[in-house]
């Protein structure tokens, strides 16, 4: 009989649209998988990953006490029905109280820390709580699977976690045959693509303010919007939208159509984990604007596949959009290509799910756990 995997997760995306072939590697691999998450009306496409599914309410902007001592004592119900071999946990809550929870049954944890959130880039009381809670959750992980080396690098410094928990992975790694290089549209049209919820921490406003140079000096460039906004937007979206500045799609469940309109992914970010719409624009041989920070600069070969800017620079950020306007189309060719095989030689989803497999089973095919 195979090991039983209990894998924690807040949302149905988290799951099938970044990891559902790393699921299916490791049902094959012969695990029994079960998965804990809030139920949607896509769950079904998960269940046919051929795993059992439980329905779990994950509030994930919450702080509300109550609702995450419920979020504990679920975890911790699961676990003592199930008793799994392994429990594997993503996203900060399902970290923290997924660690609570197995080190309360003595049940082996590894986590994955896509990104250090917002919290973490904020002085202040939430910082300081997260950061306590990580250190409880987190203490007795097998080990904590992070998506760059700065995001590793902030938890050993503070003492969260030790140099030995530490796995650092090369993000979730891009599907390259759901991702297929597709060949530049050869209009006259220069077109910016920006993939991502709508914030300022996505670094927006200093696009906005880039935005609106360019347009003043080109009329042959087109910026296309796709991805839901934080609602203090709103008005300022429908503003640039009637000016004719920019062009807003919303939220997709399918972005490849739009990658393979444009020639240029734009994403001036404050902070990733790793920028998953920089790895799928680039294995699609489109060029990459992004900051010049860990969990972007990654899916950047520099001066050959894309650039990066200063963050929170807008006129760094105007710079290098211009520049690439103002680039002859077979460049922009040339460097979507070398895009496309930086993809194919580090960021190649098998190798990054072999590599996850690979570590999980160092401690799977162990006899004896000791907690």
């Amino acid at each position: 009989m195979g090991k039983k995997l209990l894998i924690l997760a807040n949302h149905f995306a988290t799951i099938y649209k970044f990891r559902k072939e790393l699921v299916s590697k490791l049902v094959k691999e012969g695990y029994e998988v079960v998965i804990s998450l809030p139920f949607s009306q896509d769950i079904y496409k998960i269940k046919d990953l051929g795993v059992k599914v439980i329905d779990t309410n994950v509030d994930r902007k919450s702080v509300n006490p109550v609702k995450d001592f419920k979020l504990l004592n679920d975890y911790t119900k699961i676990i003592k029905e199930e008793k799994p071999d392994i429990v594997l946990s993503y996203t900060i809550k399902s970290n923290i109280y997924g660690g609570i929870a197995c080190r309360l049954h003595e049940t082996p944890f590894m986590a994955n820390v896509t990104g250090l959130g917002s919290a973490y880039y904020r002085e202040g009381l939430i910082k300081n709580i997260v950061s306590r809670l990580y250190k409880i959750g987190l203490k007795k992980a097998k080990g904590v699977f992070f998506e760059n080396i700065a995001n590793a690098q902030v938890l050993i410094d503070d003492k969260t976690i030790n140099k030995d928990q530490a796995i650092v992975l090369k993000g979730a790694g891009v599907n390259l045959q759901q991702f297929q290089y597709c060949e530049m549209p050869s209009d006259d049209i220069v077109k910016f693509l920006f993939i991502g919820r709508i914030m300022a921490e996505k670094g927006v406003n200093e696009l906005f303010e880039a935005i609106k140079r360019i347009k003043k000096e080109y009329s042959n460039v087109e910026f296309s919007f796709i991805g839901w906004f934080e609602e203090d937007y709103k008005n300022l979206i429908e503003d640039l939208q009637s000016e004719g500045l920019i062009k807003y799609y919303g939220y997709q469940e399918d972005v490849t159509t739009f990658i393979k309109d444009s020639h240029c992914i734009v994403l001036p970010s404050y902070h990733e984990g790793m920028a998953n719409v920089l790895l799928e624009g680039a294995a699609m041989g489109r060029v990459i604007i992004t900051s010049d920070i860990y969990g972007c600069r990654e899916a950047v070969v520099e001066g050959i596949s894309g650039c990066t800017c200063k963050v929170r620079d807008s006129v760094d950020l105007y710079k290098k959009i211009k520049m690439f306007v103002d680039m002859d189309f077979e460049e922009k060719v040339k460097m979507g290509q070398a895009g496309r095989r930086h993809m194919e030689d580090i960021f190649d989803k098998d190798k990054v799910v072999e590599e996850t497999v690979e570590e999980m089973g160092r401690w799977v095919n162990q006899s004896e756990f000791c907690m």
